[in-house]
């Protein structure tokens, strides 16, 4: 597996859906790019909360509608965060001139908060990014809340809302000094429709290893999911995480199931040509059999056809040679127990008829 490293999620976006790039899988923000515009894009799973941090230096919170005349780091290009930011401020109706958007992200965004730069940074980001927790833990900056944030979420289905408890960046300085409401992208995993069914599955049970445990805004058992997915998830996926890994993964190495899995695609096909096989083999089987049997009483009726016409003693003498070969062939005819009663019947039967040539030859 290769690594890439990205702006963020527009531009992941952008890498899966060009034909010529080596990205097969990338990690997707709730709302950018939907199955209408990427075709040939289906959904794995989706894995935890990214939320929009915005920071800023009043103390006083603002709300988004109150960005004008404020200088605000939007994100880097091609980041999810200047795709978020961008909606967000069209929802609410603010004229992009209203105010001095920067594109920076990350640390950068950061960095320039700190040195009062700019007035405001804005990230989606994990609360594990290094930046953010900086910037939790630094003197004279403040977290903004949503105080809107249900209303967010009806207005776009791709956001949804959470809470950073109180002290849960920093339980001896209690910070934050109040639960804090957020609003949050789902990240969600994404691949090309080509990626092999395997690799679906090997993603998946990283994911469930990786994330089924929680963190601080994910419950336990909440991702991965099928839920707020903006792609249709591939079946392998969705069958894994509604019921389970497959049933020979639960007790085989990977390797050994993975391939009787394989097997038995492959014999699925197979045995429906089988099965008609099957029922014509056995009536075949007989019919062979009793081939080596019957077809000797052709002979039989011929002769007995000769005797009834008054022969001749070369005519005879033929008929007696050929009943004697019919003999000799079958002692190394041999057939199956069952059949065994219609073979010595067949010799009888011969028997009886050179009894009546021989006794056509003495007359």
């Amino acid at each position: 597996m290769e690594l890439v490293n990205t702006a963020g999620a527009v531009e992941n976006l952008q890498l899966l859906m060009d034909t010529d790039s080596n990205v097969d899988i990338a990690l997707l923000q709730g709302g950018i790019g939907s199955a209408a515009e990427a075709p040939d894009l289906m959904g794995i799973a989706s894995v935890f909360y990214e939320p929009l941090w915005i920071f800023q230096r009043e103390l006083t919170p603002i709300v988004v509608s109150e960005f004008t005349g404020r200088r605000i780091a939007m994100g880097q290009p091609g980041s999810g965060t200047l795709a978020a930011m961008r909606k967000l401020t069209a929802i609410n109706e603010i004229a992009t001139t209203s105010f001095a958007a920067l594109e920076l992200g990350g640390e950068e965004a950061g960095d320039a908060l700190l040195n009062n730069q700019v007035d405001m940074a804005a990230f989606v980001a994990s609360v594990q990014a290094p930046y953010i927790r900086r910037l939790l833990l630094s003197e004279g900056i403040y977290l903004t809340p949503f105080i809107r944030a249900e209303a967010y979420t009806r207005h776009n289905r791709s956001l949804s809302s959470v809470v950073l408890p109180r002290g849960a960046a920093d339980l001896h300085s209690d910070i934050p000094s109040a639960d804090v409401t957020l609003l949050a992208p789902v990240a969600s995993l994404i691949a090309k429709k080509k990626l092999h069914p395997t690799l679906v599955v090997v993603l998946v049970e990283a994911a469930q290893e990786i994330h089924s445990e929680g963190g601080l805004f994910e419950k336990q058992g909440e991702f991965p999911s099928v839920l707020h997915m903006a792609f249709p998830i591939n079946e392998d996926a969705r069958r894994y995480l509604e019921k389970g890994p497959p049933w020979l993964q639960r007790y085989l190495p990977f390797w050994i199931a993975v391939s009787i899995e394989r097997l038995q695609i492959l014999l699925i096909p197979l045995a429906t040509l089988l099965i008609p096989l099957f029922k014509i083999a056995p009536p075949t089987y007989r019919w062979r059999i009793r081939k080596r049997i019957y077809s000797h009483y052709h002979d039989l009726f011929e002769v007995e056809s000769i005797l009834l016409e008054n022969p001749s003693s070369d005519k005879l003498d033929q008929c007696s040679a050929l009943l004697t070969g019919i003999e000799k062939e079958l002692l190394d005819v041999e057939v199956p127990l069952s059949y065994a009663d219609q073979l010595y019947h067949l010799r009888m039967h011969v028997r009886f008829v050179k009894q009546r040539v021989d006794f056509a030859r003495k007359d």
